[in-house]
């Protein structure tokens, strides 16, 4: 008999690549989160990544709008790159905004974020996990309510989200559903039940990786080409076979 408490996990997969948007989606993602520069934690992609991500995949594409890596604090000539950004975004056809902003002293840019906000009305914003460098989570849970966020992205403040899923659960509590949670933060398929589970939240954010490895025959005269990561697709499938076992 299912369990009528571990229906609908939904999984997010984030990406910085199209080739990597559409490997996720072919292992059943069912929601992208599209960066640049996952090594830097995600930063704004291109509008060409952005409108080839909405062609090619068949599943919402959710955006990254950071202007840089480092720190969420931004003054005014960043928060107008980020709201122009959400502008193009919107024109590319992105389904979803991930964005948000802090302050010097840890609480949430609630002007800013506004800004944010608005700009990406009627799209859904996801204030991502600068949540979780935030000084006070109940203080910022409460701010984002107040400002009409739909969505955060958060591990609870803890390393990994199964760490934080006692704290993920009273923020739940918290939310009284006006707004959802997204659990990220070292989210695999080993433990996903458990998390599911322990923090009541019903949407997973993921974007496992490793070390790609470049196809090129020649080196040129600089030397062998740099490694950088892509996405564990195996890893993403294994997740979603996970997913669909709750339901079960």
């Amino acid at each position: 008999m299912t369990n009528p408490d571990l229906t609908l996990v939904l999984l997010e997969v984030a990406v910085d690549t199209v080739p990597d948007a559409i490997a996720a989606a072919t292992a059943g993602a069912h929601r992208i989160e599209l960066c640049a520069n996952l090594a830097e934690g995600g930063t704004t992609p291109s509008a060409g990544a952005m409108r080839a991500a909405v062609a090619r995949v068949d599943v919402p594409v959710f955006v990254m709008i950071r202007p840089r890596g480092g720190d969420f604090l931004y003054n005014a000539v960043e928060i107008d790159v980020m709201l122009r950004d959400i502008e193009l975004a919107k024109q590319c056809g992105i389904h979803g905004i991930v964005s948000g902003a802090l302050q010097p002293n840890g609480t949430i840019d609630e002007e800013g974020t506004e800004a944010l906000i608005e700009a990406a009305a009627p799209l859904p914003f996801t204030f991502h996990r600068a949540f979780d460098q935030s000084r006070n989570l109940t203080e910022a849970l409460d701010t984002c309510l107040g400002l009409g966020v739909t969505r955060i992205l958060t591990s609870g403040g803890r390393a990994t989200a199964l760490e934080g899923a006692e704290v993920l659960a009273e923020l739940g509590r918290r939310t009284g559903g006006r707004l959802k949670l997204v659990a990220g933060g070292g989210v695999r398929a080993p433990h996903l039940a458990a998390l599911a589970t322990r923090s009541g939240v019903r949407e997973l954010h993921l974007g496992p990786r490793r070390e790609a490895t470049s196809q090129m025959k020649a080196s040129g005269s600089v030397g062998a080409w740099r490694a950088w990561q892509g996405l564990a697709v195996d890893e993403v499938a294994a997740a979603v076979a996970a997913a669909d076992d709750l339901a079960r």
